[in-house]
């Protein structure tokens, strides 16, 4: 199958794909200044993908990580490109800031996401995992029939662009399977849903850039509210046992990033991997080195899979 055979239609679920997982957010909301990383301190890491639908290259996306001892910066922008580009013009940006304390604590996350006839953009604020303040332009339409979000939907979760941060969760080595082992709660400002992750194997990779071990977890994903329960891809999703998540290291945190992920969907296996991995800054550290004041990372966040497995239910 070439990309020409490919009907324009069929790109309808890559779009939604994309609008909510891979193209979180023009720069709507600046972090604030406490979670901001300075500039030339802490340790970076930017990390390129090439994005496939069915064997087919569709897009490229960019995830770039700031951190620098307690605070943390996610920036995230994709763009689809080939006939997929040209026909739904996808593409978008996001960042989310804060604090890292047993787990990402976000304070600031903005999504905007543009194709060639609509977008959408989503401003959040959170304290301490709580939601205070989101906003989505347009507002989405009400048709009577989501799941509604509750005051408690809006607590312990965390944000599509912070959850490609994953801090260690075992202790010492951070090839430790139980680092796959976790539930990921996320919000992205119209729908709560989890993925849950458990550990599937580990093996040995060599990309531009890294080289070494990395954790493979398997991903289910789970609709908690906001979403459209009588749409065919959430049945889909919730059944689908076909998603996988691999985790690197970034040398010198207790943090790992997603270098390759699998989601089966309706119209074939989206594989988003890294094409080059790059790093600066920071002490050199090895996977063991655990955390200086002792304490246990327990709060798990989510790799970009999370955003792209509640894109499919159908979200505008």
């Amino acid at each position: 199958m070439c990309a020409m055979d490919v009907p324009a239609k069929r790109f309808l679920p890559v779009r939604r794909l994309l609008s909510v997982a891979l193209l979180p957010g023009l720069l709507l909301a600046m972090p604030s200044a406490e979670a901001r990383p300075k500039a030339g301190t802490g340790t970076n890491v930017t990390v390129d993908y090439g994005i496939a639908l069915a064997g087919l290259s569709i897009g490229t996306a960019q995830v770039t990580g700031a951190f620098e001892s307690t605070r943390y910066r996610m920036d995230v922008s994709a763009r689809l490109t080939g006939l997929a580009g040209a026909v739904t013009g996808g593409m978008g940006s996001a960042r989310s800031s804060g604090l890292i304390a047993a787990g990402p604590q976000p304070n600031a996350f903005a999504i905007s996401t543009k194709t060639s006839n609509s977008g959408i953009a989503v401003r959040m604020a959170l304290a301490h995992g709580t939601v205070t303040q989101a906003e989505i332009t347009p507002p989405l339409v009400d048709l009577g029939d989501r799941v509604p979000i509750t005051p408690e939907n809006k607590r312990g979760v965390i944000d599509p662009a912070s959850a490609l941060m994953m801090p260690a969760v075992a202790r010492g080595d951070l090839m430790d399977p139980a680092n796959c082992n976790r539930t990921l709660p996320v919000f992205d400002g119209a729908t709560r849903f989890d993925v849950v992750l458990s550990y599937g194997e580990t093996r040995t990779i060599e990309k531009p850039g890294y080289a070494g071990p990395i954790l493979v977890c398997n991903a289910r994903y789970q609709a908690i509210a906001g979403h459209r329960p009588d749409r065919p891809g959430v049945k889909f999703m919730e059944d689908n046992r076909d998603m996988s998540v691999w985790l690197a290291p970034v040398e010198g945190t207790r943090v790992l990033l997603p270098v390759r992920i699998s989601v089966r969907t309706t119209i074939g296996t989206n594989i988003i991997e890294a094409t080059r991995w790059s790093r600066s800054g920071g002490a050199t550290t090895h996977a063991s080195t655990e955390p200086a004041d002792g304490s246990k990372s327990r709060t798990a966040t989510s790799p970009m899979a999370a955003g792209t497995l509640a894109s499919l239910d159908g979200h505008p």
